[in-house]
C-alpha cells in the first residue's frame, strides 16, 4: 500500500510539470517570466531559492535575496560567503547537481545556468526553475533581460535598472578609449599547459566587441572551446596585449606557472616587451562572464586599469 501511494504521488508530480511553464500555489502572487527554455510562473519575492549558476548568486545578491542551496564546487573568492554560510546547503556543481537535496530543501525558486539546461525538466519538477540567458551575440542583452526578470520577481526592477545603466555608462568610457588606441589584443585560455585563443564573438568577445579593441587575430573560431593555439601561435600572431584566462586557477586546480607560459617564444611578443602580458580574473571571467553583474563589472575594470590607469 504504502509502495502504491508512493508510486501515485510520484506519477501526479510529474503530471502537474511541465518544461516550459510550471505554476504555484493558487493562494501566491506569481509573474511570468520568459527565459531560455520557456515560460514560468514565478512565486513572487520567492523565500527559498536554490542557486546553480554564480553569475545568478551574483546578481540576487544585490538585493540579500534568500539562498537556501547552492553549488558550492569552485566558488569565485568574491562570494566566499556564500560557500562559508553552514545554511546555505551545497547541493553540488555548476554541472551537476543533487536533485534530492535539492528537493528537500523544498525551493519555491531554482536559477540555473546553461551548463545545467539538460537539466531543466528535472529541476522542473521540484520547483519553478529558471534558466538565465546565454548570447556570445549579445552578452549585455542576455544580462538584461536577467536582471529585468530578478527585477519583476523580487519587485526591485529600479536597483537592477541602475546597475544596468551604471555599468553602461562604464562600458562607454572604456570604449572610447579602446576605439583611440591602435594596440591589437590577443585572449587566451590556459589549461594544463595548453592554449586555446578567442576572438570577436566568442565567450571572451567582450574585450573586442564591446570594449572595442582590436583583434591580433581576426577569424578565430567562436566556439566554446575556441581555437587551439600554441606558444609558435601567439609569438606569430605577435600581440600588443595578450591577455590570459587561467583555467586550472579558476576550477581550483593548481594555477599555472607564469615561467612557465612566458617562455622564449612569448618573450618574443610586443605584449612582453610593452609588459603587457595580463592575466586576467579567472574567476569572473570563466565561472561568472558577463552573466553576472559583480563579475562583468570587474572584467571591465580590468581592461579600464590597462587602458587608463586612472580610471
Amino acid at each position: 500500500m504504502i509502495f502504491l501511494l508512493t508510486m501515485a504521488v510520484l506519477v501526479m508530480t510529474a503530471c502537474n510539470s511541465d518544461s516550459s511553464r510550471q505554476s504555484v500555489d493558487d493562494d501566491r502572487e506569481v509573474v511570468e517570466i520568459t527565459h531560455s527554455e520557456g515560460v514560468t510562473e514565478v512565486p513572487v519575492n520567492p523565500q527559498r531559492v536554490v542557486v546553480l549558476d554564480f553569475a545568478s548568486l551574483e546578481n540576487i545578491g544585490l538585493i540579500n535575496a534568500p539562498v537556501v542551496g547552492l553549488t558550492k564546487l569552485a566558488v569565485p573568492s568574491y562570494l566566499k560567503k556564500y560557500e562559508e554560510d553552514e545554511s546555505i546547503v551545497n547541493v553540488g556543481s555548476l554541472v551537476e547537481v543533487n536533485l534530492e537535496k535539492i528537493n528537500e530543501l523544498n525551493p519555491d525558486l531554482i536559477l540555473a545556468g546553461g551548463r545545467l539546461s539538460e537539466s531543466y525538466k528535472s529541476l522542473s519538477r521540484i520547483a519553478p526553475t529558471i534558466i538565465t540567458f546565454f548570447d556570445m551575440d549579445d552578452p549585455l542583452g542576455a544580462l538584461q533581460k536577467d536582471l529585468s526578470n530578478l527585477g519583476l520577481i523580487f519587485q526591485e526592477q529600479e536597483i537592477y535598472s541602475k546597475v544596468y545603466s551604471d555599468l553602461m555608462a562604464k562600458i562607454e568610457k572604456v570604449r572610447n578609449t579602446a576605439e583611440a588606441s591602435d594596440e591589437k589584443a590577443l585572449v587566451v585560455l590556459h589549461n594544463q599547459g595548453r592554449f586555446s585563443a578567442y576572438g570577436s564573438g566568442s565567450r571572451f568577445g567582450l574585450i573586442h566587441d564591446i570594449l572595442g579593441l582590436k583583434e591580433a587575430s581576426p577569424g578565430l573560431d567562436t566556439h566554446l572551446h575556441g581555437t587551439r593555439a600554441s606558444s609558435e601561435f601567439i609569438k606569430e600572431t605577435n600581440p600588443d596585449i595578450l591577455f590570459i584566462v587561467d583555467r586550472s586557477a579558476a576550477i581550483g586546480d593548481q594555477p599555472l606557472n607564469r615561467e612557465d607560459v612566458e617562455n622564449e617564444l612569448i618573450r618574443r611578443t610586443n605584449a612582453y616587451e610593452k609588459d603587457q602580458i595580463i592575466y586576467l580574473n579567472s574567476e569572473a571571467w570563466y565561472l561568472s562572464g558577463t552573466g553576472g553583474i559583480t563579475s562583468i563589472n570587474i572584467m571591465v575594470d580590468e581592461i579600464s586599469q590597462l587602458l587608463d590607469p586612472g580610471f
